[in-house]
């Protein structure tokens, strides 16, 4: 019974997907913002940022939540009562 208590694969992998992806963002706009330093105003480069770090968040919650397994989608077939 112990054994019934462990997750399924993939349940750790959607986690360290979601860690990943949000750090590999992260360091995208740390790049992007030193590139833009000399060329464009503060404000556009904090915008660009925003942007970038925006989608990281949403792909961060996408990963977690699709790459949890928290239900199962196969169906359990139905007992028979007699």
């Amino acid at each position: 019974m112990i054994l019934f208590d462990i997750a399924p694969l993939g349940g750790g992998l959607g986690i360290g997907l979601a860690v990943f992806f949000f750090l590999a963002c992260l360091a995208v706009s740390f790049i992007v913002f030193k590139m833009l330093k000399r060329t464009v105003k503060m404000a556009i480069r904090m915008v660009i940022v925003a942007v970038i770090l925006f989608v990281a968040l949403i792909g961060t919650v996408a990963f977690l939540t699709l790459g949890s397994s928290g239900s199962s989608s196969v169906k359990q077939p139905a007992k028979k009562t007699r």
